[in-house]
């Protein structure tokens, strides 16, 4: 097993991907390699401006509870969606992009922040990714 973490990223709302993005950087600053599989939902928050659009996943209400939350976040001085992706490619993870939801969602490879992407692949690159890593999970 190596010291590796994988994550699927299939949901879009906010406080899921900032799980996602916070534990992919605890692994990473422990000495881990890091790797990110968007798929779904999660795969629409790569697209260019897309990091901040999803909903808040409980008590949205039209958007008021989700700027509350960022609110009490700014307060507590939490990092934005942006910071902390930026962190997570500077320290070394990996993302990967789902082909076959880009295919059922229609998203073209241009509709993308292309940026963040180190590459595309259907779920044998998933799990060829996960298939040694220590820890291995589904937000």
């Amino acid at each position: 097993m190596s010291d590796k973490a994988t994550i699927v990223v299939h949901s879009g709302d906010m406080d899921k991907l900032y799980s996602a993005l916070i534990i992919g950087n605890g692994a990473l600053a422990m000495g881990m390699e890091a790797t990110l599989y968007f798929t779904f939902w999660g795969l629409l928050r790569l697209t260019k401006g897309g990091l901040e659009k999803g909903p808040l996943s409980k008590m949205h209400m039209l958007g008021m509870g989700k700027r509350m939350i960022k609110q009490r976040m700014a307060k507590q001085n939490v990092a934005s969606l942006e910071r902390l992706m930026k962190d997570f490619k500077e320290l070394g993870g990996k993302i990967i992009a789902c082909e076959m939801t880009m295919e059922i969602m229609g998203v073209k490879a241009s509709d993308l922040n292309e940026e963040l992407i180190d590459t595309y692949g259907a779920v044998g690159t998933y799990i060829q990714e996960s298939r040694n890593a220590a820890l291995t999970l589904f937000i």
